[in-house]
C-alpha cells in the first residue's frame, strides 16, 4: 500500500465516493455527518452509477489519532475547509499529507494556513460528479483527478491509479485550477438557480449568459497572471453537454445549505474590484445564490 491509512474528512458526495473506491486495495475510514455514518456503518455504503456496488467502507463522525505515513482527503465545501484543517492541527505529523480538493481559488493555501506548515498540503483537482441525497448512498460518475506535480502529489497519483482510479500530474496546476473555477462559475449558480442537470444550461438560449461569465473570468485571471487563451467559451460548452449529474451548488441550495459562491462567482467578483475589471454577470449570479441561501 502506498499509504498506511487514509482519511476522507467531509464525506459528501464527493468524499464518500473517493473514499469508497480506495476502500478496495487500502485501509479508509470516511468522517461524515453522523446520520451518514450510521447508514454506511450499519448497512454498507451504497455506490449507484459508474462503479456500482456496496462498498463496506469504515466511517466515523471524527479522527482521534493520525498514524504515520497517512493521507488524508479534504473533501469539505470550501467554505469549511480552513476549519476542518486547523481541527486537524494537533493530529498531524510530518508524514501526513493532506490533499484539498475543494472548489475555488486559493485553497492550497488557505489549509496551509490552517494547519501551520504541520504536513504537506496537495492540491487536486476532482472531474468527477456525485450525487448525495440519502445517507448511506451515492451516485458517481467518474472522472479524472488532477494533482499538482510535487513529489507528494506523485505519490497520490500512484495511490489512485492503483486503486482503479484515473489521475494525471499537471504541468501548471494553477492552468488547471482556473478553468474549473471558470467552468464551475458558470455551472455550479446556473443550475442551482434554475433547479436543472448541468446538461440543461448547454441551451443555446443560455450562450450569451454562460459567455459573459466565462469572458469575464478570462479578464480577472489574465490580471492575475493567467492566460486562458481563446475559445474558453466554447470549450465549456462541449464539456457541459456530458455532465447529466445534480450541480453541488444545486444540492446545497436543494438542502438548504449554504454553498461555494464566496469562493466561485463571489471570488471573481472580488478579484474584479481588485483589477477595476467590471463583472456584473458574475455579481449578478452571487446575489442571486445569497437570495437563495437567505431562504433556507
Amino acid at each position: 500500500m502506498t499509504f498506511q491509512k487514509i482519511f476522507v474528512v467531509g464525506a459528501g458526495a464527493i468524499g464518500s465516493c473517493y473514499g469508497a473506491l480506495l476502500s478496495a486495495k487500502n485501509y479508509v475510514t470516511l468522517v461524515g455527518s453522523r446520520a451518514h455514518v450510521q447508514a454506511i456503518n450499519s448497512h454498507g455504503l451504497t455506490l449507484n452509477g459508474d462503479s456500482a456496488g456496496k462498498y463496506w467502507v469504515r466511517a466515523a463522525t471524527g479522527i482521534s489519532h493520525i498514524p504515520g505515513d497517512a493521507l488524508v482527503i479534504l473533501a469539505t465545501k470550501a467554505q469549511d475547509v480552513a476549519q476542518a484543517a486547523g481541527s486537524l492541527k494537533p493530529l498531524l505529523r510530518s508524514d501526513t499529507l493532506l490533499l484539498a480538493l475543494q472548489n475555488g481559488l486559493g485553497i492550497k493555501e488557505l489549509v496551509q494556513g490552517a494547519v501551520g506548515g504541520k504536513a504537506d498540503v496537495v492540491r487536486g483537482l476532482t472531474m468527477m460528479g456525485a450525487e448525495f441525497f440519502e445517507a448511506g448512498a451515492v451516485t458517481l460518475w467518474e472522472g479524472p483527478t488532477v494533482i499538482e506535480g510535487t513529489e507528494a502529489g506523485g505519490k497520490i497519483k500512484t495511490l489512485f491509479e492503483e486503486s482503479g482510479l484515473e489521475a494525471r500530474i499537471a504541468s501548471d496546476i494553477r492552468m488547471d485550477e482556473w478553468v474549473k473555477f471558470t467552468t464551475n462559475c458558470v455551472v455550479n449558480p446556473l443550475t442551482a438557480i434554475l433547479r436543472v442537470r448541468d446538461n440543461e444550461i448547454g441551451t443555446p438560449l443560455l450562450s450569451e449568459i454562460r459567455h459573459g461569465i466565462v469572458q469575464e473570468c478570462s479578464l480577472v485571471a489574465e490580471a492575475e497572471g493567467i492566460h486562458l487563451g481563446d475559445g474558453l467559451e466554447g470549450q465549456i460548452d462541449r464539456k457541459i453537454k456530458g455532465y447529466t449529474n445534480y450541480s453541488s451548488m444545486y444540492q446545497d441550495i436543494a438542502k438548504g445549505k449554504g454553498t461555494e459562491i464566496d469562493f466561485l462567482n463571489g471570488k471573481v467578483v472580488e478579484l474584479g474590484r481588485k483589477h477595476s475589471i467590471r463583472t456584473p454577470s458574475n455579481e449578478a449570479l452571487a446575489d442571486l445564490i445569497k437570495f437563495l441561501e437567505a431562504k433556507k
